[in-house]
């Protein structure tokens, strides 16, 4: 079956979103004066990015809505639960200030997509909110390369669950197997783009993840996808890609 499209996941797969994170929450708390918040700038990295974690599992499980999400990343991060929802807004909107400017691509995601765009389709599949990505999109000159952008928080269903991906697959009018699907995050997007069916393929930019597992593709670059997608050989053959 020839592969005709590829679903992209945007944070960091096209998106370098952890260094605008970083970046990002570094700068917010230097102009609050908190930058021994959590110790060290790295603990209050990780002290960030674990609330974000644990109040996003929450939100894909239906318990908060996206914007109850972000308020109480907020409470938790700042371990302040007596925050009203629009102190938390208010918090949360400086944050994102200094976090979109420090927006930026992978150096590798351009010419991806210009080697890809006469032999493949193009669709984005994200476990966040469309006018969130959508907005990241054409700020950063992608927007107009892909056909569709569907996310959790409208689709009601999150990777890895099947639903988000077979969504994606529909909008496109596609089956699984002709979908490649690449992601950063070895469960949430290789396994779960395998287990839905489509060609799943782990970008794993630091290089120190481990083996792909069964029936995935690991790539350390995007440089890489060209090669995968026309070399695929799950049915015993090349994917007829020309």
């Amino acid at each position: 079956m020839e592969i005709r499209a590829v679903l992209w996941d945007i944070d960091d797969t096209l998106f370098d979103y952890t260094g605008a994170d970083t970046a990002g929450l570094a700068r917010w708390l230097a102009e609050q004066g908190l930058d021994g918040l959590h110790g060290t700038p790295e603990g209050a990295l990780r002290s960030w990015r674990e609330a974000t974690d644990r109040h996003w599992e929450r939100f894909a499980a239906g318990q908060v809505s996206f914007q109850g999400q972000r308020r109480d990343r907020v409470r938790d991060f700042l371990d302040r639960p007596g925050l009203t929802d629009e102190e938390a807004d208010a918090w949360f909107g400086r944050y994102l200030e200094h976090y979109e400017a420090a927006w930026t691509l992978f150096p590798d995601v351009l010419p991806a997509l210009d080697a890809l765009t006469d032999t493949h389709r193009h669709g984005l599949l994200s476990n966040s909110s469309a006018p969130v990505q959508e907005r990241k999109m054409r700020s950063l000159g992608l927007w107009e390369r892909f056909e569709v952008l569907l996310c959790a928080a409208e689709l009601g269903v999150s990777k890895p669950e099947a639903g988000a991906f077979l969504a994606a697959c529909a909008a496109m009018g596609l089956e699984p197997g002709e979908v490649a699907y690449v992601g950063d995050n070895r469960e949430i997007d290789a396994l779960g783009a395998r287990d839905a069916g489509l060609v799943a393929v782990w970008l794993d930019r630091r290089g120190d993840g481990g083996p792909a597992p069964e029936g995935t593709h690991r790539i350390e670059g995007l440089s890489e996808l060209p090669e995968v997608l026309a070399g695929d050989t799950r049915f015993g053959a090349r994917s007829g890609i020309r």
